[in-house]
């Protein structure tokens, strides 16, 4: 068991409290984790602008060195990081893995981005008045950056906050997730290494319930980004004023599956897509939308594949199927289930539960208004409803109130083309299921998904100003 402290100006500082971090597998004690204050956040926010009047004038050359120093450390470190991961996410070992060469790639893209992003010319004399003058922009880093992340990828989705800040030279205020700090505060080491300024990243652990009023809405912070719920998402947005904001929500991710494709060459890639980390991913798998001409074979393939997961420790080379993040979340969707089979849903496989763990669940007999189609789930439970014509499944998808990632499996061509014309969804993904995500893709929603874009290069965006210069070249 570990103590942790605060990240601040480059070193460690304890804090006047503390709370325990348990290991969502088996409740053991992982480590007494540093509990932040408002007055902490103050600190840390003025030594993040601070350092952000020299960071902002480093080249892009010595900003790309330190990130891709940052992956040489983390290539170096990958099983220690993905053991950590798995003890404190309770995501499985092997998963975890994928994680970690997830978050190695988008610091390396973003080691590359540093040296892209560009403005461009404008050619003046093509509109009255323009004439001997020539003109430009130039994408300038815009200051302090509030980051705020969730649990389920603590690696990556940190990576998507600090990699296209640090890569234009702005510094990041990060508060990761109560449940999983120590995946962040490991970061604090490694950029230390890698040469990052001090004060450049600051790291304050703790409820966000207590810190993040403070954080957001300090007048010295310029951009905030949050990852997370709608309903904390919305509070957000209601506070942050003029400041550049980037929201990414929820949502319950649909795929359209058409009678064309060959049903035994997608069933295990859609077990994937719905059951990895206990589905407690922002694009997992939820809704899935089957021709009527081949839903029974859909849902016997489907099934068969499901029961093949194993659940069990995540430590364990073998398992599949973690735990959940919380108990109370147990709770929560096995009364989801209940629910729904009240109002007439069935339980295909799966359902069996213990205090921290839902085995794999696939629902047949759901309808739009139940919790389980029409709110997120964030649980290993999906649903399998039939359906008649394409229109009527890109109806139903639209039905959402999100619009984050929707897929479809076609090997008809117009087919393809009509829903990715008319899905409504931040991303439409052809023949894989909606919960694939590269990280060098604009990634964003749409409705109560959020807005804004991440994505490196489409973060850089989000997280400079666009300048424009003009010059009269003949007086």
């Amino acid at each position: 068991m570990k103590e942790t402290g605060l990240w601040i100006n480059g070193d460690w500082r304890e804090a006047s409290e503390t709370y325990d971090l348990k290991a969502p597998y088996d409740g053991k004690l992982l480590a007494k984790v540093a509990k932040g204050s408002p007055d902490d956040v103050k600190v840390a926010i003025a030594g993040a602008e601070q350092a952000f009047h020299s960071f902002k004038k480093w080249t892009a050359y010595d900003r790309a060195e330190i990130l891709y120093k940052v992956v040489n450390i983390m290539r170096e470190r990958k099983e220690e990081l993905a053991m950590t991961l798995a003890q404190e996410a309770g995501k499985p070992l092997k998963t975890a893995r994928g994680e970690v060469d997830r978050t190695i790639a988008t610091y390396q893209f973003a080691a590359e981005e540093a040296k892209q992003y560009r403005g461009e010319t404008i050619p003046m004399d093509a509109a009255p008045g323009g004439a001997n003058r020539i003109g430009w922009t130039k994408k300038e880093a815009i200051g302090v950056v509030a980051a705020i992340t969730p649990f389920n990828f603590p690696f990556n989705l940190v990576a998507h906050k600090l990699g296209p800040a640090f890569a234009v030279g702005n510094t990041v205020v990060l508060k990761p997730a109560t449940q999983t700090p120590l995946s962040a505060l490991v970061m604090a080491d490694i950029f230390k290494e890698a040469g990052l300024p001090d004060g450049a990243l600051q790291i304050i652990t703790g409820s966000g319930s207590d810190l993040s009023d403070s954080l957001i809405t300090h007048p010295a912070v310029k951009k905030v980004t949050f990852t997370g719920s709608v309903p904390v998402g919305l509070k957000i947005k209601e506070k942050v004023g003029l400041r550049k904001i980037t929201l990414e929500l929820g949502s319950n991710a649909a795929l359209i599956v058409e009678p064309s494709v060959p049903i035994e060459k997608i069933v295990k890639r859609c077990a994937e897509g719905a059951f990895s980390f206990s589905g407690q991913v922002c694009i997992s798998l939820q809704r899935i939308y089957v021709n009527r001409e081949v839903y029974d074979e859909f849902v016997q393939g489907f099934v068969e594949e499901t029961k093949k997961l194993i659940v069990g420790d995540p430590l364990d080379e073998q398992t599949d199927i973690g735990s959940m993040i919380h108990p109370d979340e147990v709770k929560r969707i096995v009364g989801w289930i209940e629910e729904a089979k009240s109002q007439g849903a069935t339980v295909a496989t799966g359902g069996e539960f213990t205090e921290r763990q839902l085995h794999p669940t696939i629902l047949t007999g759901a309808k739009e208004d139940m919790k389980v189609v029409c709110e997120e789930v964030f649980a290993p439970i999906v649903s399998v409803i039939p359906y008649d014509t394409l229109d009527e499944a890109i109806e139903w998808v639209n039905a959402s109130q999100f619009g984050l990632n929707a897929a479809i499996y076609t090997n008809v061509l117009t087919d393809a083309m009509k829903a990715a014309d008319e899905i409504e969804a931040g991303a439409v993904i052809i023949n894989d299921i909606p919960t694939f995500r590269t990280d060098n893709m604009p990634y964003g929603g749409i409705k109560m998904s959020g807005y804004g874009r991440e994505g490196i290069k489409f973060a850089v965006d989000e997280m400079t100003e666009l300048k424009f210069i003009t010059m009269k070249t003949v007086f």
